[in-house]
């Protein structure tokens, strides 16, 4: 087939590609991301790109005619015919994230083994001994395995040790490089040792991966296993992001394209890969001293990870091929550390509550709680968990992506250039904004969103059920292709020299995501038979979660009117829980456990949560004895911030 070269400024870089490629695929094998929220479909538009010079032709293109005519076009439905030159625009790359880790400062800064295991025993996956071996002779020439194996079981009479065919490969070498003195570096599973490595005594030390595989971005964490200590952190976006923003989107690639699992599998690989290889050349250690590694993902995430068809979590009754997954080999599932390191990816629930939420779980110690605890967990999804030490119940519900900017129409992730808090003048409706990087803004993210939407409806630029009020509105209102529109930040002030708005769309858009995550909580309630004063504590997770204002995001109806002190930010708890297994193997153990006992509330059956949210569609809420809190409240108020 023909080969075509195709040009991209102003990175000047190319990339080979055949004849009928799109200019989306070109940009990924060049290396450059592009925004796809719709995963190549053309209904996003997102990835506007501006074909400076050569033959393309475009399937379906939705741009308006001014922009086309400037040779503006989307590259995931314009394909290359020849040698062609692309310009992109800042807008359409998707740029690094702002990537939620386990905590502000390192935990070696923090309090090391002690505040990361919370009470539990530190009894890490992975340990060394160092043993000294009498040589084979002649007349002692028992084998090399047989002879390490002896000289264990000297040192621990209460172990049985196990070694793998890698490391096995590689023993020979290793014990006569070692003249015989050797460091051995055990994994404690399934009630048996495994020799993982065999090194130099003097060599090395004994370093875990933990990984918080999300459906945005990768997050992960290099830990010293015999301190106790967390080395560094590291984090990137999900590179499956250009086949959809959302998990929909990627279960349809995973099984409608020919090798499309296989391609989410290596992006997801590519991501975890990336950080791993930042964090040993920051910690300065060799990717061999990394001799486990545990992942948490939702069920979906878990399964692209392991190469496991994700095609029946999508279809009714929503079945996915294991919750509990097998131990894995780095070498086997791809990952760039030791080659016989265990990666252990933690349970799942069902198709729509998975590792991530049962390592939250156990990270916060819900199911040991005496009192009553909902953990919520918003993004694309909303998971969110009920119960304490008797009972766990969980449920997810379709957040949709408008929390992670899709959908919106000038939505972005929380990366630099996104507007992530807005005041807004009652008495004259300008607009001041705080933009992440405190550069020029180009987009707005979910938490600048959810501080939009509830700014405006105190100061009665909103009403109720979404519709902009013009009378209150002043000049920033206006009447766009699609509605009204509310401008955020004049072109002028934009770091993309167009206007960013607020559309009547983006609103009923974010009030149905809001909608949904209510809902699910009230769905959770009321099969329990319970109200919402019975809940003790609210642990607020995950990434967008982390940055969330709560009375605002009370104000919009999102979360529950209960008192401030209920609230807790616990933020990656996926992550940290990954972090906790690698320092206590109990911990492990545990996770299983609570991936068995908990159960799962299928939203999908019966007529309970649609009832809810449809009650939900309005801002707060059609009961407004559900927020109490509100009642009464005369439009306009105080909108500085710090505070609400």
């Amino acid at each position: 087939m023909q080969q075509y070269t195709v040009t991209f400024s102003p990175d000047n870089v190319r990339a080979t590609v055949p004849a009928g490629t799109s200019i989306l695929e070109a940009a990924s094998r060049a290396g450059i991301a592009l925004k796809s929220t719709c995963g190549g479909q053309g209904t996003c538009k997102r990835c506007i790109v501006q074909v400076k010079d050569g033959q393309v032709t475009c399937e379906r293109d939705p741009l308006p005619e001014t922009l086309r005519g400037e040779g503006y076009t989307l590259a995931c439905q314009t394909k290359v015919w020849g040698h062609v030159t692309v310009e992109i625009p800042p807008e359409a790359r998707l740029a690094k994230h702002r990537v939620l880790l386990q905590d502000e400062a390192p935990a070696s800064e923090a309090g090391a083994a002690e505040e990361l295991l919370g009470g539990r025993p530190f009894q890490p996956l992975c340990e060394a001994v160092n043993l000294q071996l009498d040589p084979p002779t002649l007349t002692e020439n028992a084998s090399d395995w047989h002879r390490l194996r002896g000289a264990l079981r000297r040192h621990r009479p209460e172990e049985y040790s196990t070694i793998g065919l890698p490391s096995l490969r590689e023993l020979a070498e290793s014990l006569r490089r070692a003249d015989w003195q050797v460091k051995v570096v055990l994994a404690q599973l399934k009630g048996a040792s495994e020799v993982i490595r065999v090194a130099p005594a003097d060599s090395g030390g004994v370093y875990g991966l933990a990984v918080d595989l999300g459906t945005t971005t990768v997050a992960a964490a290099l830990v010293d296993l015999a301190a106790g200590e967390v080395l560094g952190q590291a984090g990137t976006y999900n590179r499956q992001a250009r086949f959809g923003d959302d998990i929909i989107s990627r279960v349809i690639h995973a099984t409608g394209e020919e090798g499309g699992l296989e391609e989410l599998r290596e992006a997801a690989l590519a991501s975890i890969n990336e950080v791993a290889a930042e964090l040993v050349e920051k910690c300065g250690i060799a990717p061999e001293e990394v001799v486990v590694a545990t992942l948490a993902g939702n069920t979906t995430m878990s399964h692209l990870f392991l190469g496991l068809t994700p095609k029946y979590i999508r279809l009714q009754p929503y079945i996915p091929t294991t919750a509990e997954y097998p131990i894995v080999r780095a070498w086997e599932a791809g990952l760039n550390i030791h080659p016989a390191a265990p990666v252990l990816v933690f349970p799942s629930v069902a198709s729509y509550v998975g590792g991530d939420i049962v390592s939250g779980t156990l990270f916060t110690r819900l199911s040991e709680s005496d009192e009553l605890v909902l953990f919520v967990d918003i993004g694309t999804n909303g998971e969110m968990v009920l119960g304490n030490r008797e009972w766990l119940m969980a449920c997810a519900c379709s957040a949709g992506p408008a929390f992670e900017g899709g959908g919106i129409t000038c939505g972005m992730r929380a990366m630099q250039g996104a507007i992530e808090r807005v005041e807004v003048d009652p008495a004259t409706s300008e607009v001041r904004v705080k933009v992440i990087g405190n550069t020029k803004p180009v987009g707005i993210c979910g938490s600048g969103l959810i501080d939009a939407l509830a700014k405006l409806r105190r100061a009665g630029i909103l009403d109720r059920m979404g519709n902009f009020v013009p009378e209150r509105a002043g000049r920033r209102l206006r009447r766009g292709e699609d509605g009204y529109e509310f401008v955020l930040a004049w072109k002028e002030e934009s770091g993309t020299g167009k206007d960013i708005t607020l559309t009547e769309g983006d609103v009923k858009n974010l009030i149905r995501s809001k909608g949904a995550v209510f809902a699910g909580i009230q769905s959770l309630l009321k099969t329990l038979e319970l109200q919402l004063e019975a809940i003790d504590k609210i642990i607020i997770a995950g990434g967008f979660g982390n940055y969330l204002n709560i009375p605002n995001a009370i104000e919009i109806g999102l979360l529950p009117d209960l008192p401030p002190e209920k609230y807790q930010f616990a933020g990656n708890t996926s992550l940290k829980g990954a972090i906790q297994v690698l320092l206590c193997r109990q911990a492990w153990e545990e996770a299983l456990e609570i991936g068995r006992k908990m159960s799962y509330l299928e939203l999908s059956a019966g007529n309970l949560f649609m009832e809810e949210f449809v009650s939900a569609l309005f801002l707060p809420h059609t009961n407004l004895e559900l927020f109490p809190s509100l009642a009464g409240e005369r439009e306009g108020g105080s909108n500085h911030w710090p505070g609400a």
